[in-house]
């Protein structure tokens, strides 16, 4: 079964740069790229569904086809959590020109033009990658959130390859810190990931909530939480809500990359980070992550 998922500005769209920033860590388990298509594992309704994505015949569309099951399924979940993670609904066009103005930007649009801001549509899958990530490397962040998938998240084999979805709330709510121990997660981090599960079970995190307050209101609510901080808070509303001005200052990639650009002999300072970004406002999300993007190889 085949099916067609809009591109919205897609003169300023890059399936290729797009796989690129997917491409980024060999310890991706959630997804599969080969021969400039993406695979892996999506719900349809609650259905897991394989799903095979490459770019459409034309430039206004990817193209999918349903690896598995054999038997037809609902399509528009699909459309939806690939719109949402490849961020096909949005314009670049104000971005970009944004960036010729700004000379810590400028140049970034021509280098990468085409690549959206990868995101991920599941609260909770944004939410605990951050908590995974924290104080850590990129590489370890990776390995941990390899084991966390493959130990607690729905499996299945297609065609010979292994695929997962990430792992539901329910679960690690259920599960003990010292489950999480041997994966080599330390025990406050093993405790913040279930706190946060059990948080979203309990229902004193809701999402529908979450899903109808502005940016502030979200942030605030998010940090309240034990475990979640301001970098935290900020990378998974930028990755699941999409909003453009949050900030992530702390972020040690933004801040090699500002120090790349600007050939700093050390990380900028804070005072410093502040007054590069204090211009970019709803340009900010798109900022940082294309600023990520020029940490990667060209």
């Amino acid at each position: 079964m085949e099916f067609k998922v809009a591109i919205t500005d897609s003169s300023n769209f890059s399936f290729e740069e797009c796989l690129c920033f997917l491409s980024r860590s060999p310890k991706e388990c959630l997804h599969y790229i080969h021969d400039n298509k993406i695979t892996r594992m999506l719900v349809a309704g609650t259905e897991p569904v394989v799903v095979e994505i490459r770019m459409g015949e034309t430039a206004d569309h990817l193209a999918a086809k349903i690896l598995a099951p054999a038997e037809p399924v609902d399509i528009l979940p699909l459309q939806q959590y690939i719109t949402r993670w490849l961020h096909l609904d949005v314009s670049l066009n104000e971005f970009y020109d944004f960036t010729e103005t700004d000379p810590l930007l400028k140049g970034l649009a021509q280098q990468y033009r085409g690549l959206r801001l990868i995101g991920m549509p599941d609260f909770f899958e944004a939410i605990t990658w951050a908590i995974i990530g924290q104080q850590i490397n990129l590489s370890f962040a990776y390995t941990l959130r390899e084991r966390f998938v493959k130990a607690f998240g729905y499996h299945a084999v297609v065609e010979g390859r292994d695929y997962y979805l990430y792992p539901q709330p329910a679960v690690v709510a259920a599960l003990e810190p010292e489950e999480l121990l041997p994966m080599q997660f330390s025990k406050s981090k093993a405790q913040y990931v279930i706190n946060t599960a059990r948080s979203i079970v309990s229902g004193e995190l809701s999402l529908p909530k979450l899903d109808e307050m502005d940016y502030e209101t979200a942030r605030t609510s998010l940090v309240a939480l034990k475990g979640i901080g301001n970098w935290s808070a900020n990378y998974a509303l930028m990755k699941y809500r999409r909003f453009p001005q949050s900030v992530l200052l702390e972020d040690v990639g933004l801040q090699n990359a500002i120090k790349n650009r600007l050939n700093l002999a050390s990380k900028p300072s804070m005072a410093e980070l502040k007054s590069y970004s204090r211009l970019w406002k709803e340009h900010t999300a798109y900022a940082t992550f294309y600023l990520w993007r020029s940490l990667l190889p060209q």
